[in-house]
């Protein structure tokens, strides 16, 4: 049917142009037949894929790509956290394996209660950690190795801050002291060629007060490559590790604390080989995750055009009410037509392509953003499946239970951590106690149920037909 043809009338130049656009001198049939599309758009906009489909055989693209996404983003999240997770585990072991190495007579678990309270054993302690050091091509069982500056091998530093003047008589309860601290630091090179000489108080012009001593630190550097990701057919990273052995005298109790700290940072490889099919693998693990990126850009250029339509949508309705019947539509109604589940996908599908385009620059060996990449890849499968409770929605059983829960949000808002809580563990549990309750009570046929909710201080009465 065409359009029939109307007259317009002049605007001026600060009228809203949808506004405008019904300023017309329209016959009684001619209004009833705009208000009759404009309802039809409504109708329409607010059908799920699955109505529009049977409406007018328009595809579900939307549906469809947020499936295949969902599968997608899964598949590489759980790959990336088993990468993820070996370069985890080399972490902690490495840090085990160094309390091993440089604290005499460490055990697992020590860590709170592992301390010193003779003055020979401080020394010990300290040299024991120096010789381990300087012998470690020979102790160590990993594929440790001294940083080298410069061509240079980076020496050990045995740094002690102590107070720069004390005198300290317990015994006639007096003391003189200077609170100000001086730092004094003895640097160690690596002896080449090794020997089975060790260094010892004899060879070293090292000594502490300990009337005065606050605290003594070995401050040295170590590297090493994590190899176990060549067996998993990943490109191995390189490892720096910084590593300070602290003992704490600030208590002045005759307990010295020892402890050791690891500041572990991943670097690229200078220059690597690996024979065999790493790299084929590399490669298509790369072509996934641009195939996840191009499937994002997909999803996200279909919801933004969906969002500017609901937009126009809202302009033209809002124009359309406020000429014919003299009434401003209100903000929550305008809401309405700005579908919050596509700002949710649109947020997932930018997280998922940052955070896809980063994993291939890790994979390439470019960058080792583990943690950051992490972060955004689980933030978007989150979103990705959370998602899936629109889509629930579209399921008069999941229906009902999902309009009741945004109704008990907007009515009492602190039902919506509990809400949440709920909605979370039965995501993750991946079955639905209440849905089996109402298909229990759906065996009496059309319900009329209330359902108290004591805990939150108030009641809400909701009727349920035809279930199924």
């Amino acid at each position: 049917m065409e359009n029939p043809e109307v007259a317009v009338s002049s605007c001026s130049a600060h009228n809203d142009e949808n506004l405008c656009s019904y300023r017309r001198h329209l016959s009684v049939s001619q209004e009833g037949l705009l208000e009759d599309q404009l309802r039809r758009k409504l109708k329409f906009f607010f059908m799920n894929p699955c109505e529009k489909f049977w409406a007018r055989g328009r595809k579900p693209w939307k549906l469809g790509i947020q499936l295949l996404k969902i599968a997608m983003v899964t598949i590489q999240l759980v790959v990336f956290g088993l990468s993820n997770q070996m370069v985890v585990a080399f972490k902690e072991e490495n840090t085990v394996a160094f309390k091993h190495l440089f604290l005499k007579g460490y055990m697992d678990r020590m860590d709170d209660t592992y301390a010193v309270y003779t003055q020979t054993d401080v020394y010990d302690q300290i040299f024991f950690a120096i010789n381990q050091y300087l012998q470690l091509p020979n102790v160590s069982v990993g594929n440790h190795a001294y940083e080298k500056r410069g061509g240079e091998e980076t020496a050990l530093a045995v740094c002690q801050q102590f107070y720069k003047r004390g005198t300290i008589c317990p015994g006639n309860d007096t003391f003189d002291i200077d609170p100000e601290i001086v730092t004094d630091c003895l640097y160690i090179e690596p002896v080449t060629p090794l020997d089975n000489t060790t260094v010892g108080k004899h060879n070293l012009n090292f000594t502490l007060d300990f009337h005065r001593l606050v605290t003594v630190q070995l401050m040295f550097n170590l590297k090493a490559i994590n190899l176990q990701t060549v067996r998993h057919h990943e490109l191995p990273d390189c490892y720096d590790f910084t590593l300070t052995i602290v003992f704490d005298n600030k208590a002045h109790s005759g307990r010295i604390k020892i402890s050791l700290d690891n500041d572990i940072a991943i670097r690229e490889c200078k220059d690597w080989h690996v024979s065999g099919s790493i790299q084929k693998n590399t490669h298509y693990m790369m072509i996934f995750d641009a195939f996840v990126i191009l499937t994002c850009l997909a999803s996200l250029i279909l919801c933004t055009r969906s969002v500017v339509k609901g937009i126009r949508l809202q302009r033209e309705f809002v124009s359309f009410f406020l000429y014919y019947y003299k009434k401003e539509v209100s903000l929550s109604d305008q809401m309405e037509f700005v579908n919050g589940w596509y700002i949710l996908i649109m947020v997932s599908d930018v997280l998922t392509i940052v955070g896809s385009t980063l994993k291939m620059e890790i994979q390439a060996k470019s960058l080792t953003s583990y943690d950051v990449c992490s972060i955004l890849l689980g933030t978007s499968t989150m979103l990705v499946w959370l998602g899936v409770i629109r889509y629930l929605g579209f399921f008069q059983k999941y229906n009902v239970r999902i309009s009741w829960d945004l109704r008990a949000v907007a009515s009492h808002p602190n039902t919506a951590s509990s809400i949440a809580q709920r909605n979370e563990v039965l995501l993750l549990c991946c079955y639905d106690l209440p849905g089996l309750l109402f298909l229990w009570m759906d065996c009496t046929g059309t319900i009329s149920c209330e359902v108290s909710l004591s805990e939150h201080g108030f009641r809400m009465s909701f009727f349920i037909d035809q279930w199924r």
